[in-house]
């Protein structure tokens, strides 16, 4: 390939990726560079970059070798994973790039025929480890004598602001590997020489860039640099944080976004309840009408980055509120509002009941489980009271990171708290936290439960191979929170992603589930034999069983799991003190543990849906 100048050239965009934002970038960035160079005037021919993924990258030295009188063009897109990693995938790249920068035999001017750029996608939250991975492979590629195309620039995921800074730092690069062709480099002449416009560097990228030494230690704040408060703008105003980015990969998974930093999304059981053909789990375990349950969340925003998180990571993540906040009151209407409308968008489609449809537009229950984690949101106290002041009840899920948020709720119908390992290093792996300190955080948080005086639930997501091994641990996590109930869930697959390496192998079978909890139970029986928790309810179409404390929750040998909301309402407004015993109601027989019915309400009518596959005979869809 030819490049300016009649020289030769190998030109590649090469990915470290881990939730496949570095790579999205990465492609972004070859197909901008290659439509430019098929739009050039010059007459050479640089020809195409090539997209690389550094796991795939066997032989670093055969890449940067250019060909006889020639060179390399290699731009970075580059991810930092835990501890200031890149990501696993990509870490023999990672190792060769270090011990070759150091290597005396390859020597300073070893890659002197190399052009280069690096772009970061990290995250400001993880402080000094932040963007680690882009910053020392920069300064590697510099000390082994490879020469800049442009400074180095630090995406900062948590400021909302990445795909901006990474529009401005490709935008650079383009302008320079074709300032003699593209029309909008205003090019100055002075004493008889055109040069191009100084232009101003990437706000994250390292001062001081030739000194290798400093931007390898990996300490300090980017090299004294000021650093931009995370979620704020140049002129120190909140940042909405929404972006157009984020705005637009979550309206194609179906949620309508309220304001700058909320969401509300129809679920599959509310649209299933409104054509008679079953509800939730919680309908089974608690008894809320799913038809009548709007699913929503105050922020979009978390401070883990699960594995198993069924939006594929196109929230924010962040350690504190540093966005622009709206209104309580007003999201609330505008949740309503929307969650009616798209109710009202059901109308006309095939097996949606009148009845159910008319009772769906006044929704009656709240899950505050969507996306992200609902208590971080400043207002979340307002806003849950607004939602009972409508008679809605709360089913509010944290993610074991905010004690003190859990401490200041006001009462929630029922509160749930993600316990998704039991192990230190397994809940850094599943969930991979921001938080430096998360255990101390997780077990805060799960400490905390012991003082709330309503419904209290430990959720615990099984994922084959990574934490059902643990079930010892588990029970042993109990004593912290003394919880009402304990949910047991399989975890569910989304389908494949970059930003995740769960496949079906790692969804457990209901009768895994249903061991598992059988498991618990035994485990935390006293010294008579007698049962601390109980196996209440189960659902297996969702995979789901529930434990129930049977001092509080049997009585005469009847399951009381289901909530008298009525009551409950009552209980709120009266603004008297009241303890979860107070509004709870029976289960009925059909929701128990072991029943024939599974945890299917009999008053539904199950709709099966036979999968054609391939070799089989084909069978008519079936009702019963």
């Amino acid at each position: 390939m030819v490049g300016e100048g009649g020289v030769d050239e190998r030109r590649y965009v090469v990915y470290a990726s881990l939730t496949g934002t570095a790579k999205r970038f990465a492609t972004r960035l070859r197909d901008a560079l290659n439509a430019s160079e098929a739009a050039s005037s010059s007459a050479f021919s640089s020809g195409s970059f090539e997209l690389v993924s550094a796991s795939d990258v066997e032989d670093p030295e055969k890449m940067f070798t250019p060909p006889d009188g020639g060179r390399v063009v290699a731009l970075f897109v580059v991810s930092t994973h835990e501890g200031g990693m890149v990501p696993d995938a990509s870490a023999w790249f990672a190792r060769w790039a270090r011990e070759a920068a150091y290597d005396e035999r390859t020597g300073w001017m070893y890659l002197k025929n190399v052009r280069f750029a690096v772009f970061g996608c990290g995250n400001k939250e993880y402080g000094d480890n932040f963007n680690r991975a882009g910053r020392e492979l920069d300064a590697q590629l510099a000390r082994m004598g490879a020469e800049r195309i442009s400074r180095r620039c630090d995406g900062d995921e948590a400021g909302g602001r990445m795909e901006t800074q990474f529009e401005e730092w490709s935008g650079k690069v383009e302008r320079r590997l074709y300032k003699s062709t593209v029309v909008d480099v205003d090019l100055k002449t002075t004493d008889g020489l055109s040069e191009a416009p100084v232009e101003e560097e990437c706000e994250y990228a390292s001062a001081g860039e030739d000194d290798a030494s400093a931007a390898l230690d990996g300490t300090g704040s980017e090299d004294g640099q000021d650093m931009e408060d995370m979620g704020e703008s140049e002129n120190g105003e909140k940042r909405e944080m929404v972006t157009d980015a984020l705005r637009g990969a979550l309206t194609k998974q179906g949620y309508k976004i309220l304001g700058s930093h909320s969401g509300v999304k129809l679920c599959r059981w509310t649209k299933a309840m409104l054509r008679g053909r079953g509800g939730c789990y919680k309908h089974t375990f608690y008894g809320i009408e799913s038809h009548r349950c709007m699913e929503t969340t105050p922020s979009l925003a978390c401070a883990n980055k699960c594995t198993f998180c069924w939006r594929h990571h196109t929230n924010p993540v962040g350690k504190s509120w540093r966005w622009q906040m709206d209104d309580p009151l007003e999201l609330v209407e505008a949740a309503v509002s929307e969650h009616r409308k798209m109710v009202k968008q059901m109308k006309g489609v095939p097996g949606v009941l009148p009845e159910k449809l008319v009772e769906g537009m006044n929704p009656r229950h709240c899950a505050l489980s969507l996306v992200g984690e609902p208590i971080m949101y400043p207002e979340i106290g307002t806003f849950v009271n607004e939602l009972h002041s409508r008679k809605m009840s709360t089913f509010l899920v944290t993610n074991a990171q905010f004690p003190e948020a859990i401490s200041n709720l006001p009462p929630i119908t029922q509160l749930y708290v993600s316990v998704d390992a039991a192990t230190p290093e397994t809940l850094k792996a599943v969930d991979r936290p921001l938080f430096s300190d998360y255990w101390d955080r997780f077990i805060d948080s799960l400490t905390a439960l012991k003082d709330k005086q309503q419904r209290t639930v430990y959720r615990l997501t099984l994922v084959s191979g990574w934490n059902m091994e643990e079930v010892a641990a588990y029970a042993k996590l109990i004593d912290l929170g003394k919880p009402d109930f304990i949910e047991i869930k399989g975890v569910t697959y989304c389908g494949s992603s970059d930003a995740s390496s769960l496949t079906m192998k790692n969804v457990p079978y209901h009768k895994d589930v249903c061991e598992f909890g059988e498991a618990i139970v035994n485990l935390r029986r006293g010294e008579n034999g007698e049962e601390e928790y109980g196996l209440a309810c189960e659902h297996a179409h969702s995979c789901c069983i529930l434990l129930a404390r049977t001092e509080r929750y049997k009585i005469d040998d009847e399951w009381y799991t289901w909530i008298n909301y009525d009551k409950f309402q009552d209980l709120v407004a009266s603004g008297e003190k009241f303890t979860a015993l107070d509004y709870m109601e029976r289960t009925p027989s059909w929701a128990t543990y072991g029943s024939d019915e599974g945890g299917f309400d009999p008053e539904q009518v199950r709709h099966r849906k036979v999968r054609n596959h391939p070799g089989k005979v084909s069978e008519p869809n079936t009702v019963q």
